[in-house]
C-alpha cells in the first residue's frame, strides 16, 4: 500500500506474502482465481469506467492529459472514483484505496485513504486554478470572441474524449447542446467584462 501522493499508482515491488497465504513451488497462490474474486465486493467487480485503458496504455493516457490538461491520469481516475463512490456520509476513501487495482486497470498498487484524499484534493485545486486562469483570459480582452470560441471547442473535444473513455455515451444532440451552452455563457462573460471596463474608463 502506498501513501505517496505524487506517484503514478504503479509499483514494481513484489507484494509481500501475508502470513495467512500459502504459496506453491511455482509461486502461484493455492486459492483459485474464482475464490479470490468472491472476496472483491460486487460493486467493485461491476465497476467498468476505465476498462478501455489497461496498464500498457497508461503512459499514452497520461501523455494525452499532460499535453492538454493540468491533471494526471492518476488524479483523473481517483477524482472520478471519489465521485462515483460518494455516499450520504462522504466518500468511501478506504474502499477506493484498498480496491484501486481492481477499479482502475492501470493502477497496480493500493492506496491509503490519505493518499486517495490527497489525489482528489490535487485534482480539485488544479481545476480551480485552471478555471480562474481561463476566466481571466476571457475577461481581460486578450482574446477575440472568435478565439474564445476556438478555445471552447478544443476544450469541449478533450472533455468529450475523457467522458467517452469513462463509458459515457453522448449523442450528437447532447454534444452540440453542451457546446452551445458553454459558448453562450462565455460570450456573456466577455460582454459583461467589456461593459465593466467601459464603465471604469468613463468614471476616470
Amino acid at each position: 500500500m502506498t501513501d505517496d501522493p505524487v506517484g503514478n499508482g504503479e509499483s514494481s515491488a513484489v507484494p509481500p506474502v501475508e502470513s495467512g497465504d500459502t504459496v506453491t513451488g511455482d509461486g502461484s497462490d493455492t486459492e483459485s482465481e474464482t475464490e479470490q474474486e468472491h472476496e472483491i465486493p460486487t460493486e467493485i467487480q461491476q465497476y467498468d469506467r476505465f476498462k478501455k485503458i489497461d496498464g500498457s496504455q497508461y503512459e499514452r493516457a497520461n501523455e494525452f492529459l499532460r499535453d492538454r490538461t493540468y491533471i494526471t491520469a492518476r488524479e483523473w481516475a481517483i477524482a472520478r472514483l471519489c465521485s462515483d463512490f460518494r455516499t450520504e456520509t462522504g466518500v468511501e476513501m478506504t474502499k477506493i484505496g484498498e480496491n484501486l487495482p481492481d477499479l482502475v486497470p492501470f493502477m497496480e498498487d493500493t492506496y491509503t485513504p490519505q493518499a486517495v484524499n490527497q489525489a482528489r484534493s490535487a485534482f480539485e485545486e488544479k481545476i480551480r486554478t485552471a478555471g480562474a486562469t481561463f476566466l481571466y483570459g476571457a475577461m481581460c480582452d486578450f482574446f477575440t470572441a472568435e478565439e474564445l470560441d476556438d478555445i471552447m471547442y478544443e476544450s469541449t473535444e478533450v472533455a468529450k474524449f475523457l467522458l467517452e473513455v469513462e463509458g459515457v455515451d453522448l449523442s450528437v444532440e447532447q454534444e452540440l447542446e453542451a457546446e452551445e451552452r458553454v459558448s453562450s455563457m462565455m460570450r456573456e462573460v466577455r460582454e459583461a467584462s467589456a461593459e465593466l471596463r467601459s464603465d471604469e474608463l468613463e468614471e476616470e
